[in-house]
């Protein structure tokens, strides 16, 4: 039986012709209220820590920030320049760096050197306010000690140093 099946010659013709209608569909009210949805609002200014302990070292420092809100950010925008007591602070060097975190380590810094730092977020829509500025520190410059005058006798040793840091330090640390 099979043989006789395969020998037919079999019309797979639909009997029907599908009859589609042309139908343009209006979309833009959709569209307008999708966009209205997926809008989000700029975000707000962040925060930015004040120095942590143990942050910094001669040449880094390690800044850290928040939100106090729900914002969408995509990154951060951090500025920086090293503080001047001088009025014409304008040939100060600002320095401006793209971050994924709210926190970022920033390094080739001069040592016991202050630098004020301020940061903004970025998302789709736009760029925050600035958020306000701190100021952190680095760590001073270790200390030359001057081998020809250290001095000693059975109890006791006299050991002199100086310090390479033009902003004073405020303590040294001695250790045998």
């Amino acid at each position: 039986r099979l043989e006789e099946f395969l020998k037919k010659e079999v019309d797979l013709e639909l009997s029907t012709v599908p009859d589609f209608e042309e139908r343009v569909i209006d979309v833009s009210e959709v569209e307008q209220l999708m966009n209205s949805i997926n809008a989000i609002p700029a975000p707000c200014a962040p925060v930015i820590n004040p120095q942590a302990p143990n942050a910094a070292t001669g040449t880094s420092l390690r800044v850290c920030w928040g939100l106090f809100s729900d914002d969408t950010v995509e990154c951060y925008q951090l500025c920086y320049q090293p503080v001047s007591n001088e009025r014409h602070s304008d040939g100060q060097a600002e320095h401006t760096l793209k971050v994924k975190e709210t926190y970022c380590t920033i390094t080739d810094l001069l040592p016991n050197t202050q630098y004020e730092f301020w940061v903004s977020a970025l998302n789709a829509s736009g760029i925050s306010p600035p958020s306000e500025r701190a100021v952190y520190v680095t760590a001073p410059s270790p200390p030359t000690i001057k081998n020809k005058k250290i001095r000693s006798c059975e109890n006791a040793a006299l050991v002199c140093w100086e310090s390479r840091d033009i902003n004073p330090v405020d303590s040294y640390t001695v250790e045998l």
